[in-house]
């Protein structure tokens, strides 16, 4: 890792973070929750908040593909996704699903406040976000998809948007 520039786990926790919280709505599969995990750490995210039945760490999936990230990026557990939206709002955060609805924010549109945090959550990979929470959120951030099928897994989704974020947040 020294060879490559990178940060040991203590010097990662201890670094500035983007303001970006990922929130993850009733992910069924643990290995998607490790990859949501690496994706996290890879773009120095804030936090993971895993909501429902989201498996947590130490679990045997989410180790399988995290590779370590549990150990680097924080994360809590929330059983009820509106108690989760409801206490970041109440901390000041905006709050987007990535969810195709009606009304969607193209995520190539969406512009990033600075000093304004964020929490962006991703919805069970069946089902979406759920109704109640996407009611709270401030909007629907949407990725553009041009093929026949009208779905990314979440763990890709989760990819492009925070390369997408990361470009547009404070830190660029």
């Amino acid at each position: 890792m020294e060879e490559l520039g990178r940060l040991s786990a203590d010097e990662f926790k201890a670094a500035d973070k983007f303001p970006f919280v990922l929130v993850l709505d009733n992910i069924r599969s643990g290995l998607n929750v490790g990859s949501l995990f690496r994706t996290a750490d890879a773009f120095a995210l804030s936090k993971l908040i895993l909501c429902g039945i989201t498996a947590q760490p130490p679990h045997r999936e989410i180790l399988k593909t995290a590779l370590g990230s549990t150990e680097t990026v924080e994360w809590e557990w929330r059983s009820d996704i509106v108690e989760a939206v409801k206490e970041l709002q109440t901390k000041g955060y905006k709050v987007y699903a990535l969810e195709q609805t009606s009304q969607p924010i193209w995520l190539q549109d969406f512009k990033v406040e600075p000093s304004q945090p964020y929490a962006f959550i991703l919805g069970n990979e069946v089902d979406g976000v759920e109704e109640r929470a996407l009611a709270l959120c401030d909007g629907a951030l949407e990725i553009p998809q041009f093929g026949t099928k009208h779905s990314l897994n979440v763990a890709v989704a989760a990819g492009i948007l925070t390369w997408s974020l990361v470009g547009k947040g404070p830190c660029s």
